[in-house]
């Protein structure tokens, strides 16, 4: 049987489609390394950042706004108790962090508002939903209470 010129042969789509798989392969590894690396990736904030004094006072006032706002803003992705379990967790790409996490708590105020109020990745900037940087502060003042941080 003679085989027609315009027709691959067997071992012509064979090697095509194993090239189609090894590169899908390949580029799913590019994938998982890359979410990875925002996985690990640190989240640096400015020494001038890290040095700002939180000015509300975190007395019973502040720490009930922080949860009302807290409740509002931050719970569908760190949840009730700020362990980072919120119904919306799960759909990130990146971790959420655990607030009660002795790692979280160690950061000054100043960093925990500027990651409120900048965001990255998935974690949204807070400059346009909450304008005012006192009620962020409050929020500030609230998510150091949840693991009864001082």
């Amino acid at each position: 049987m003679k085989s027609n010129p315009k027709q691959p042969t067997f071992a012509a789509v064979t090697t095509v489609i194993m090239l189609f798989v090894f590169v899908g392969m390949l580029s799913m590894s590019f994938m998982n390394n890359s979410q990875d690396d925002k996985k690990k990736k640190p989240w640096v904030v400015l020494e001038k950042s890290k040095a700002m004094k939180n000015p509300v006072k975190a007395d019973a006032t502040s720490l009930s706004k922080g949860k009302e706002l807290y409740t509002k803003h931050c719970k569908s992705c760190h949840g009730s108790a700020g362990k980072g379990d919120g119904p919306k967790a799960k759909e990130l790409d990146t971790p959420t962090g655990d607030f009660t996490d002795k790692s979280f708590q160690a950061q000054t105020e100043g960093e925990i508002f500027y990651k409120a109020k900048e965001g990255r990745d998935d974690m949204p900037s807070f400059k346009k939903k909450l304008p005012e940087d006192e009620d962020i502060w409050t929020i500030v003042n609230y998510v150091r209470s949840l693991s009864g941080a001082k």
